[in-house]
């Protein structure tokens, strides 16, 4: 007998994929789009009781990460749901001061302005979710 063992190309998934939960997904993904350029892969998983986010991939970059609604019976629950997050995410991206003002614009609040350190030039922010961003460009010097 041989076994089928899946591999990353077959799967999407790397040695780490997030997988963010978002009351409201539909929005969070929009947002993801509108300001970090995030792409939806494939087609989401629609619940068909309520029509919720069962699951979704986008592709930020070269990074996957999932995304689903909330399912309180699951556990399954979003930095609202738990009353805060734990965990940060970093992005880099090209230009810091466009995509923080796209950020800010579309609901997101500010936790710690630009500044330059570690060679980024960033700051951190809050999406609408709930989720902590650590938003920066490369920065050589």
């Amino acid at each position: 007998m041989t076994e089928t063992t899946a591999t990353t190309a077959s799967t999407g998934v790397r040695t780490m994929t997030p997988y963010l939960c978002a009351r409201g997904a539909t929005d969070a993904i929009t947002f993801y789009g509108d300001v970090f350029g995030a792409q939806v892969q494939g087609e989401p998983w629609l619940d068909p009781t309520d029509g919720r986010i069962g699951h979704a991939e986008l592709l930020l970059g070269d990074t996957r990460f999932y995304i689903s609604d909330e399912y309180e019976a699951l556990d399954v629950l979003s930095p609202q749901g738990r009353g805060g997050t734990t965990v940060s995410f970093v992005v880099v991206v090209e230009d810091v001061d466009t995509v923080w003002a796209k950020a800010l614009q579309r609901g997101a609040t500010l936790e710690r302005d630009i500044t330059v350190g570690n060679g980024l030039r960033s700051g951190w922010l809050r999406d609408p979710w709930g989720h902590r961003w650590n938003v920066g460009e490369i920065h050589e010097g």
